[in-house]
């Protein structure tokens, strides 16, 4: 096998040795698995500068992952193996047992142990260089070239301010930073823009430095840039440098691969703590690493050397219809700004015609020629819609028809939802400095991922179809421009609409292997069409998994909002972030407001009345198969304290205001 050697360095029961049902107890592992791959292997030909890697003795390349493991501790035969890409070093697939947030360095937290009580085995594989001390890594080796020599060569960061300072980490979320090669690189290039699409002011090379700011005075450093003058908040900068030491960041990839293969078909003699336990093997992914998901099934890697099949399932969650820097020189996992080769053509999964470019392609082509297409549950909140194009994984790259997914693939829109699931309080605050000009949107999204999970597993086992796609579509209507919205928003106080950003095509790089590297300044062309779902008098979406917040409102829930003043670049969309907007307690706040969305006395006759809705939506949902029967209480409860947030009596003016 590829991955050879698993090195345990711990083991010790989970969750306080608590107890799940006919399953019993869990375990926790860590460990590091360890790769030999072949340099010529028709799979490695896809991993970018595989030519140039180290070999080892064997004549293979050598690399490493950090795992973690929960398994039962008595596991059966027949169970289910789910592999969590985890994003930029951190779990995430516990997100099924929605758990409060804990360091990824301490043991798990199991939450409602849903994952648990279904016997799922979760392997968190390393498959990122750079992130942060603590994470669970890969450990790849550097591409050299032919004299042994490390790698030159350009690279890009793109900085969202959201706070006045003089100096920038050479990263995205403080990760390892790729290095400026010189300091004094003439050729080094700084760009501001007064908002993310803003016309590019190029800030002359004297004005700034490879540099951190201390006491006052700037520092040389190969890891940050400075700008005396200051960068300022609600701005937009770009940084192009050459940097130095190229990372063979693709063998993350192989990691996904060969960690479930290893962990799915090892013996117990091979050093596998799993071996036995496992039918088959799921495969999950968030945000970024949906899109890294995704990118692994386009690179159609679900095969292993030995020609078996790896994942019988897949779920990219909110990777919209984008890849990502994952497979090529001096690439970035980390980054998500738009102007990134995160969109180097969105794919649907179907094979469809950019007429622009004039190319065809489709995400799962390649493994339709290998016969080893997962089955594929993908989900996107209202932001991927909004943000950046989720539409391009089933309407045409011009916007112009339906794509229908292939039969093995379903696609939801997670209607009104934000980027990740929303929870109490009401706060124009989600996360320590960002600050937005609405309510942080409330909708928590969980109990529909649970059901869609469900509905792989059985859909894997038992041939069991999961329900149709739901979606904006071009045939009925449900899908539309961005901006023929505006009016409506706009026509609600306290609403509004944002400056959006155009999702433009990359003409200067394309998806295809062999990829080169980037050049920067990006070549850029016309603006891909963003349709995003239809909403209905209250503006909520129409299209979609409508969950019971949406079906039985207490306000409007949007996919975006806009940055506060307090932030800078007021009035622009905020990334990954989205909004609610709550309805007016009575008819005579309505009137006063100038509302046009019914009030909450208008709608309900009482609580009662509202849970009762609640429970009915909730239930119909069971009975189409989007809701678990197990989660339907849980969300009856989690709608009461909405609605006491909602119409609390004595909310603070400026809070009825933004309301």
């Amino acid at each position: 096998m590829t991955a050879t050697q698993f090195e345990m360095t711990s083991r010790g029961i989970a969750g306080k040795g608590a107890s799940f049902g006919n399953v019993g107890q869990y375990e926790f592992i860590r460990g590091v698995l360890h790769y030999a791959v072949d340099p010529k292997h028709p799979d490695s030909a896809l991993i970018a500068d595989m030519d140039l890697a180290p070999l080892g003795p064997d004549g293979k390349v050598h690399f490493s992952s950090d795992i973690q493991i929960l398994k039962p501790i008595n596991a059966r035969t027949g169970g289910s193996l789910l592999l969590d890409i985890v994003n930029r070093g951190n779990r995430t697939a516990l997100t099924f047992n929605s758990p409060p947030q804990v360091a990824v360095t301490q043991e798990p937290d199991l939450g409602n142990g849903f994952l648990m009580r279904h016997g799922y085995t979760l392997v968190f594989c390393g498959w990122q260089t750079d992130v942060p001390d603590g994470g669970i890594r890969l450990n790849a080796p550097e591409a050299l070239d032919a004299t042994g020599q490390r790698l030159t060569g350009q690279t890009y960061q793109q900085f969202d301010v959201l706070k006045d300072t003089r100096e920038l980490l050479l990263s995205d979320r403080a990760h390892k930073p790729l290095p400026a090669a010189d300091l004094k690189d003439p050729s080094a290039m700084l760009i501001e823009r007064e908002w993310p699409d803003g016309p590019a002011r190029v800030v002359a090379r004297d004005q700034w430095l490879f540099a951190r700011w201390v006491n006052g005075h700037p520092v040389p450093d190969a890891t940050h840039v400075c700008l005396p003058a200051g960068f300022q908040a609600g701005k937009v900068y770009e940084v192009i440098y050459t940097t130095l030491g190229a990372t063979i960041i693709g063998l993350g990839f192989l990691a996904i691969r060969d960690c479930a293969g290893f962990f799915r078909y090892a013996t117990a003699a091979q050093g596998n703590p799993c071996a036995g336990t496992t039918d088959r093997a799921y495969v999950y992914g968030v945000s970024q690493t949906g899109r890294t998901l995704r990118e692994f099934l386009y690179l159609g890697l679900n095969l292993d050397e030995a020609g078996r099949l790896v994942f019988d399932g897949a779920m990219p969650h909110v990777g919209s219809s984008r890849l990502g820097e994952f497979n090529f020189r001096f690439g970035q996992p980390s980054s998500n700004a738009l102007r990134n080769v995160g969109n180097i053509g969105p794919l649907t999964y179907a094979e469809t015609r950019d007429p622009v470019t004039g190319q065809s392609d489709g995400l799962l082509r390649r493994l339709e020629a290998k016969r080893a297409v997962p089955k594929i549950i993908a989900t996107n909140s209202g932001v991927e819609h909004w943000w950046s194009a989720a539409s391009l994984t089933h309407i045409d790259a011009a916007g112009t028809k339906d794509v229908p997914p292939p039969p093995n693939v379903r696609v939801y829109a997670l209607s009104g939802a934000k980027h990740g699931p929303g929870a109490l309080p009401l706060t124009d605050v989600p996360m320590e400095g960002v600050r937005q000009q609405h309510f942080s949107n409330t909708l928590d999204y969980r109990p529909a991922q649970r059901a869609a999970l469900y509905n792989l597993d059985r859909w894997v086992r038992q041939g069991i179809e999961p329900p149709e796609s739901l979606v904006p579509r071009i045939a009925d209507g449900t899908a539309v421009r961005r901006e023929s919205l505006a009016d409506f928003f706009r026509s609600v106080p306290g609403i509004g609409f944002p400056k959006a950003l155009p999702v433009r095509r990359r003409l200067d790089f394309g998806p295809d292997l062999g990829r080169p590297v980037p050049r920067y300044p990006a070549e850029e062309g016309e603006p891909y069409v963003v349709l995003v779902s239809a909403v209905d008098s209250d503006g909520n979406e129409i299209a979609g998994i409508r969950l019971p917040d949406i079906r039985v409102p207490l306000g409007t829930h949007t996919g975006w909002t806009m940055r506060h003043r307090d932030i800078g670049g007021e009035g622009h969309f905020m990334p990954l972030q989205g909004a609610v907007v709550p309805f007016a307690r009575t008819a005579e706040e309505r009137k006063a407001r100038g509302d046009h969305r019914p009030s909450v006395e208008e709608r309900y006759a009482s609580k009662e009345d509202y849970l009762t809705k609640v429970r009915q939506a909730a239930e119909d949902m069971v009975r189409g198969r989007l809701l678990l029967e197990e989660d339907v209480e849980r969300i009856v409860v989690d709608a009461g304290r909405r609605w006491d947030a909602f119409t609390a009596v004595g909310r603070p003016v400026a809070e009825l205001a933004r309301a």
